[in-house]
């Protein structure tokens, strides 16, 4: 056989992403994770009487999800490799490995992220910033009903940037260190901090354990793709000169730690930068305005263009990110059997 084990099945995942997504008929473990944590919720906070008794069912609550989302990963895995053994299809992958991969394209979410951006650039086009709105409403937390189509323009760009970490380069980061058991405990984290991790009255003690934990876990591919972002400016400022790898570098840099969140500034200055624009700024949750710094030296103008650069260098930042990781995960399994 040619090519196997988890290099494999890293790649063979981002292809099948890239070409089929996630198909509606496929179970997808990701809504299974959800239920269980609305489920786990329930039950938990019965038992939660304060809030430090509040943090602690919340703690439960993470270490019982990560570790059932990392067990049975684990265990679909060796059932899969026992049922499959030495079989191999067309001679160059085991068919085994391509199981696995298919399992592992659902941790992976590069090409549903830029078909969802892709629809809002465009109901722009077309001019109708209502239809613009009810599709961003899907792929973000804010309110969109009084955006005008600047504002519509950065929050497609600034979810572009920010789901490029969590979406793609992190699942594929943790696929490379520990296969899809890992990457499949990271979805379980991160899908815990979409539902858990806000500061309010409900979530702020129960959802603490979550928040922390997501922020651990995206420590390193929050940094590592805004420098995947800036090395795909590089190369895409040959063919578009408004793109500049030294601009982003500059403003991620410069202004990528000025986000609340300990990641998700990085992955967006390096965005703003390379464009030439200005993202953050102030945005409504539920009807609450929140002042968020600025990001960027663009001023008030942001174009169609610029979205359409965003999802190129999205694209371009995918496919780098996989060369990344295959050769970590190479280097990895070199290690482990030498």
């Amino acid at each position: 056989m040619v090519f196997g084990g988890v290099p494999a099945q890293l790649v063979l995942a981002f292809l099948l992403d890239s070409l089929i997504g996630d198909p509606e008929w496929m179970p997808h473990p990701i809504r299974c994770i959800g239920k269980y944590i609305s489920r786990l919720e329930g039950l938990l906070r019965r038992h939660a009487r304060s809030p430090a008794g509040e943090k602690l069912s919340g703690g439960v609550l993470v270490a019982v999800v990560v570790g059932t989302a990392y067990i049975a990963a684990y265990l679909f895995t060796q059932a899969v490799c026992s049922a499959f053994g030495d079989l191999a299809v067309l001679n160059v992958a085991p068919a085994s490995d391509m199981v696995i991969a298919t399992a592992g394209s659902l941790t992976i979410a590069l090409r549903g992220l830029r078909e969802s951006a892709g629809d809002v650039l465009a109901e722009l086009r077309r001019s109708d910033i209502d239809s613009a709105r009810g599709r961003l409403r899907h792929i973000v937390g804010r309110d969109t009903e009084r955006l005008d189509s600047d504002g519509v323009l950065r929050a497609t760009v600034e979810t572009l940037a920010e789901n490029l970490s969590d979406g793609v380069i992190a699942p594929l980061f943790y696929f490379a260190v520990g296969g899809l058991p890992l990457a499949m405990a990271y979805k379980a984290v991160n899908t815990m901090d979409s539902m858990l991790g806000y500061k309010n009255e409900r979530y702020i003690d129960f959802g603490y354990a979550a928040a922390r934990l997501d922020d651990l876990a995206n420590y390193i591919p929050a940094r590592l793709t805004a420098w995947i972002i800036i090395f795909a400016a590089a190369l895409l400022s040959f063919a578009a000169r408004k793109v500049s790898p030294s601009r982003a570098l500059g403003i991620m840099l410069r202004d990528g730690r000025k986000h609340s969140s300990p990641n998700a500034g990085l992955p967006e200055a390096a965005m703003a930068g390379a464009l030439g624009i200005r993202l953050g700024g102030p945005s409504s949750y539920g009807g609450v305005v929140i002042e968020k710094p600025f990001i960027g030296d663009g001023g008030a103008g942001i174009g169609l263009d610029d979205g359409a650069l965003a999802d190129r260098i999205t694209a371009l930042s995918g496919g780098i990110g996989l060369i990344f990781c295959v050769m970590l995960s190479l280097l990895i399994q070199g290690a482990l059997f030498t």
